[in-house]
């Protein structure tokens, strides 16, 4: 019997559906762990969470405040989850007096920020006062729980592919959690191992939040994450979720994944009516071709296939799109919210024999789309 869900609202006042609400969203469109029953923004109160991410009702309401919340729930939610995930290192004042109010309700604390609030006194005692506890998953491992690169990443024998990108907060995360599921309904045993906030929140059972470590331990804790889930769960494939991009100045998650990972294969995810990074308003996007040739020139891998976000443009617009990109790098190109991942199950079946003859056993017209919109 499967473990029962706890429940949980989410906080993710003026940024839901935005960039800086991607883990509200995410949560939203899937999570293993939580039972999701409300989201906190005043700007969309009143509305349907999945109807508010552009796609089809999933019956999860959005309420102006916690107090509102309280009220139309029939009973208090387990957890209050922080959904922002802003570049900012700390919460402003009005959103610290949040925190302690849900504590104030008999809710637990789960934090994705860089911002630790079990090391923050104030938290700390309102939670032993009101008997709640206090998660940051962002908080790494102590030093002597860390790893660093041990060269064993050899000895995985089976397909590790990551899903890259060409920003922050282009749907990475998404695109791997989708796959991922397709490949489990196709009877393959596929495990991703996370490596944000967000994929932890959701249910990865392997992974640590790399943007949070120490830089020694980045490329050794994706590797140890990695040969854990090869050791215990004898996987038919494993996914990498990506973090950032390989060409984006600001971070160096990509350049961890792709050195600690070796990865046999890579998805590239890229917003193609997107100008400029995310959170950076004068640095311009790079192009699909030069982040192609950049992570092909940093590791012993190939760009399998495309993979890309429909942010900012209309449903209709994609498939234009989609062939514009399939003619120009004659690799398979798709929007899995839009159009499933067909695509990219038989991508992986053409590149991984092993993979294939599994696959061969579900007719591939049975990958569903996924409701993650």
């Amino acid at each position: 019997m499967a473990p029962l869900k706890k429940t949980a609202l989410v906080y993710c006042e003026k940024q839901f559906g935005l960039i800086d609400g991607k883990t509200a969203a995410g949560l939203v469109r899937r999570s293993e762990t939580y039972t999701i029953v409300g989201v906190l923004d005043s700007a969309l109160a009143g509305k349907d969470a999945g109807e508010a991410l552009g796609g089809a009702k999933n019956h999860i309401p959005i309420f102006a405040n916690l107090e509102a919340a309280l009220a139309q729930l029939p009973t208090v939610p387990d957890c209050y989850i922080y959904g922002k995930a802003p570049l900012d290192a700390c919460i402003p004042a009005t959103e610290r007096l949040l925190v302690l109010e849900a504590m104030q309700k008999g809710m637990d604390i789960l934090n994705g920020l860089h911002e630790f609030f079990s090391d923050d006194r104030e938290f700390t005692q309102m939670a032993t006062r009101c008997g709640v506890q206090i998660k940051d998953i962002r908080k790494p491992p102590h030093l002597k729980d860390l790893h660093v690169f041990a060269g064993q990443i050899g000895k995985v024998t089976v397909p590790v592919v990551a899903i890259l990108g060409t920003d922050c907060a282009c749907g990475k995360r998404t695109t791997a959690v989708a796959l991922n599921q397709a490949l489990i309904d196709l009877g393959i045993k596929s495990i991703l191992v996370g490596t944000g906030q967000t994929s932890l929140m959701q249910g990865a059972r392997y992974g640590v939040a790399i943007d949070a470590l120490i830089s020694q331990f980045v490329i050794g804790e994706i590797e140890h994450s990695i040969l854990q889930a090869f050791d215990n769960e004898s996987p038919d494939i494993i996914l990498v979720e990506g973090q950032s991009a390989v060409s984006h100045p600001a971070f160096m998650s990509s350049l961890g994944i792709l050195k600690g990972s070796r990865p046999d294969g890579v998805i590239l995810q890229h917003p193609p009516a997107r100008k400029f990074r995310c959170d950076f308003p004068h640095l311009a996007m790079p192009t699909v071709e030069s982040e192609i040739k950049l992570i092909e020139a940093i590791a012993q891998t190939r760009v399998m296939a495309i993979t890309l976000s429909h942010e900012n443009l209309a449903d209709k617009a994609m498939l234009p799109i989609i062939e514009a990109y399939e003619q120009q790098f004659h690799l398979p190109t798709t929007d899995v919210l839009s159009q499933g991942c067909q695509k990219l199950v038989q991508a992986l079946s053409k590149q991984f024999p092993t993979l294939k003859q599994k696959i061969k056993r579900s007719p591939l017209e049975t990958i569903p789309v996924l409701a993650m919109r």
